[in-house]
């Protein structure tokens, strides 16, 4: 199976070469597609000097739409048959995904999870966010009737015919309850593996604030009913 890597990138000019890096770093990848969203401060920059290295590949937003907006150009350039999406922040550690691509390799799930909430080691997070993404879990398991520990997560890996004829519409951050949503529904098979976690904050530019809590729950809400 050919993988291909997508990180949707926006203004991460501090984190961009170290994050593409440590992807590099564990050899799992045939492709790495970065989707920069329309970035202001040099991130692009950076991206110009590292596009066509390797395996990295560049695409560039002209403004900035969205994480989700982000997420779907990178899919649809996308040439892998497993597609993994990799934050590029530094939150999330790429040393995990050799363990998120078992369930794939093996044949037992067509999606995978890397759950925040299964025992990995992390840096403590802080309260409110665990809150919120504690509710938004548990609302989606009781809307689509399942046992998720982390909807909310930012690492998921998917085979390419999960999102062939799926219609994904997110800009922003709603894209994780809009997949989750629609991969439930639709019974794939799900798995969640334990990952480790190292949050930044606000004063480390987090860029999710509590208000996308609320989009989120309207979304899960909204495509229980709708596709």
């Amino acid at each position: 199976m050919k993988i291909s890597i997508l990180i949707p990138v926006y203004n991460e000019a501090k984190t961009i070469e170290e994050i593409l890096r440590r992807v590099q770093a564990v050899q799992v990848a045939d492709e790495i597609l970065v989707v920069d969203d329309g970035s202001t401060d040099g991130t692009r920059d950076v991206l110009a000097h590292l596009n066509g290295q390797g395996p990295i590949r560049v695409v560039y937003h002209d403004r900035n739409q969205g994480k989700g907006a982000a997420v779907r150009t990178a899919i649809k350039n996308a040439n892998g048959d497993v597609l993994i999406i990799q934050d590029a922040d530094l939150e999330y550690d790429p040393r995990d995904l050799p363990a998120l691509m078992i369930p794939i390799y093996e044949n037992v799930a067509d999606v995978v999870y890397g759950s925040r909430f299964l025992g990995g080691p992390r840096r403590p997070i802080l309260f409110w966010n665990m809150v919120a993404n504690k509710i938004l879990t548990l609302v989606t398991n009781v809307l689509y009737n399942n046992i998720l520990t982390d909807m909310e997560t930012g690492y998921k890996v998917f085979k390419r015919e999960v999102v062939a004829s799926m219609p994904l519409h997110a800009h922003g951050f709603e894209f994780e309850p809009e997949f989750t949503a629609k991969v439930l529904k639709r019974k794939v098979r799900v798995y969640e593996v334990p990952i480790s976690f190292n949050p930044r904050d606000y004063s480390e530019g987090k860029k999710i604030k509590m208000r996308d809590a609320f989009i989120a729950m309207w979304t899960l809400i909204k495509y229980r009913f709708v596709d």
